[in-house]
């Protein structure tokens, strides 16, 4: 799983891109709006800017990595992607029919996953026809600065896949943990009861 592949140029696949970029992983950024990939890259390029500013890189270092994400218009450009992660809309029918999609392009070895923080694994997985390649892996907001990486194998992955996904994400220096694929996996079920709590201070005039 060398060359990564994301879908979505918003917040979460920008930095997702970043980090395995920064790792001297080569990055296929794909998204159908172009304005969405400049934006991308534009904040990519600020982002460096103030991180060798702040003596964390140097100007060639960051360039190099920067120089790591190939920015795409087209799936077409993901046929020789090793790994593909999806960090789109929390939307069950359309992450379905993007992999439909995505797996007439890849090829038959390349892992398939989600970055959905909620959504059921299993059923995304059951658009493919090699529904065995498809896990979930989840990073939080923002990825460049977060350590904790779910990782979400379903029903139907394949037996070690969740393994070697787990040393290919500490290899980029995330703190990754296993999770069986139920509703929202283990740190948002963890959170639920910050948030009933919260309803209740508010109901209770607490605050």
């Amino acid at each position: 799983m060398k060359k990564i592949g994301i879908i979505g140029g918003g917040a979460m696949g920008s930095g997702i891109a970043q980090v395995f970029a920064q790792y001297g992983h080569p990055v296929v950024l794909y998204d159908t709006n172009k304005e969405a990939l400049d934006r991308s890259k534009q904040n990519l390029a600020k982002t460096f800017e103030k991180l060798v500013a702040k003596e964390k890189y140097t100007a060639e270092k960051a360039q190099e990595i920067q120089n790591n994400i190939e920015y795409a218009d087209s799936l077409s450009a993901f046929a020789s992607i090793d790994l593909m992660i999806e960090a789109i809309i929390e939307n069950l029918d359309i992450k379905k029919s993007v992999f439909k999609q995505v797996e007439e392009i890849v090829s038959d070895e390349c892992i398939l996953a989600s970055n959905t923080s909620s959504l059921s694994i299993a059923s995304i997985a059951s658009a493919c026809s090699k529904p065995e390649r498809v896990i979930g892996i989840h990073f939080f907001n923002p990825a460049p600065l977060m350590a904790l990486v779910e990782i979400i194998p379903a029903v139907q992955t394949r037996e070690g896949l969740a393994d070697e996904v787990k040393a290919l994400i500490q290899s980029v220096g995330k703190l990754p943990v296993i999770t069986k694929d139920t509703p929202g996996f283990i740190v948002n079920r963890v959170a639920r009861p910050f948030y009933s709590e919260s309803i209740r201070l508010l109901e209770e005039g607490v605050a």
